[in-house]
């Protein structure tokens, strides 16, 4: 069976150049929204779910899942999937209680994700497979 360019394995990047990504945007959204006169709050609340987000998940990269230990899988899935609920359920409180400044910590926090996404993405698949 022929794997394609896409299903190659690669060894696992750094995260460090992803989260700083994702950093440096949380940063220059802050410069935006003082320049433009925006309410900080909005910026603040996506900058503090960011930066919990991020401590969550250092923790949860000291977890190695294996075939052999089905408990530390389960328990980095349940993690995994925590961090992302918790970070919704805030944002979709804040939302509910102010829609601008819901809109602005989605902007915030959305952007920062995306730039992490897309670095991670460069950094795995800019690398040579390993056969």
């Amino acid at each position: 069976m022929r794997v394609g360019i896409l299903g190659a394995p690669r060894a696992v990047p750094s995260r460090l150049v992803p989260v700083a990504a994702g950093a440096l945007v949380v940063v220059l959204a802050l410069a935006v929204f003082l320049l433009a006169g925006w309410n900080v709050t909005g910026w603040a609340i996506a900058a503090v779910l960011w930066a919990g987000s991020q401590a969550f998940g250092a923790l949860l990269t000291r977890i190695r899942p294996s075939s052999a230990n089905v408990v530390a899988s389960a328990v980095l899935a349940f993690g995994m999937m925590t961090r992302v609920l918790v970070v919704l359920i805030v944002l979709v409180a804040v939302a509910a209680s102010d829609a601008s400044l819901g809109l602005a910590a989605v902007a915030v926090y959305g952007l920062a994700y995306t730039a992490e996404l897309a670095t991670s993405l460069v950094a795995y698949y800019g690398q040579e497979p390993t056969v």
